[in-house]
């Protein structure tokens, strides 16, 4: 328990006298009518628990209680990515929105059925597959680093990078504007490869991962990007959905 410990039971009355939110789940199923199996959470048995989701690829439907005010915070995973999050005071909600996860109702049907479950930008590419995840992730590194002119070094780079086949395919991500490279789209995932830009008179620098090893500096961003490449780990080609196993 932390410091909030002390408001679960005037906040969360049904939680403690079923037992724990596992038990409450399971309480609030058979009133709905509703098949579901509880599995643990990480939070401890009072505030947190999962739902389980036969759908193949699909994580349990994490469930949290808020310790600010009567919350239920879920969040559903695949292949390493956060697809659908959401938060409601009503039990009832979480578990409809459990047996919808687990059956593998769509992003778009989750969020038409219960609608307090939200939906990124990023979770919607990841049901188009993984190279529409990098083409959405490219947008955004690109407008991330045009709205920074006050750093053009980073831009420079961001450009030099997305101008380059190989690394075009992969996951970018910046990191203390740090630009890293995924050969997957989902987590975790070590980068394959990282490049920091010129910064207060230093070069650009490649390293294999955005705080690892320097492994060859660089005048300019095309020439940072070229030796990128060629430090690339053998056999990589363009990111694949998932994590890394």
């Amino acid at each position: 328990m932390n410091s909030h410990s002390g408001s679960y039971p005037v906040l969360y009355p049904d939680l403690v006298a079923a037992g724990g939110l596992a038990s409450a789940l399971e309480d609030a199923a058979a009133e709905l009518g509703a098949e579901i199996a509880v599995v643990p959470g990480d939070w401890g048995t009072l505030i947190s628990a999962g739902i389980a989701a036969p759908h193949p690829g699909r994580k349990p439907l994490s469930v949290r209680a808020g310790a600010d005010r009567r919350r239920f915070a879920v969040a559903g995973w695949s292949a390493g990515v956060e697809l659908v999050t959401g938060e409601t005071p009503d039990l009832r909600d979480i578990v409809r929105a459990g047996v919808a996860w687990g059956a593998g109702k769509s992003l778009a049907e989750l969020t038409a059925q219960l609608p307090f479950l939200h939906v990124g930008e990023l979770a919607e590419a990841h049901e188009r597959g993984p190279a529409a995840v990098v083409d959405v992730q490219w947008r955004r590194m690109r407008e991330q680093a045009a709205a920074e002119p006050q750093f053009p070094e980073f831009g420079l780079l961001v450009e030099a990078a997305y101008a380059e086949p190989r690394l075009r395919q992969l996951y970018p991500f910046s990191s203390h504007w740090t630009l890293g490279f995924n050969a997957h789209t989902g987590s975790p995932c070590p980068p394959v490869i990282a490049v920091a830009p010129a910064h207060d008179g230093r070069p650009y620098r490649v390293r294999d991962s955005p705080h690892g090893d320097c492994l060859v500096e660089a005048a300019t961003a095309q020439e940072a990007v070229a030796m990128a490449v060629a430090h690339l780990p053998t056999g990589t080609g363009a990111a694949v959905a998932g994590a890394a196993e």
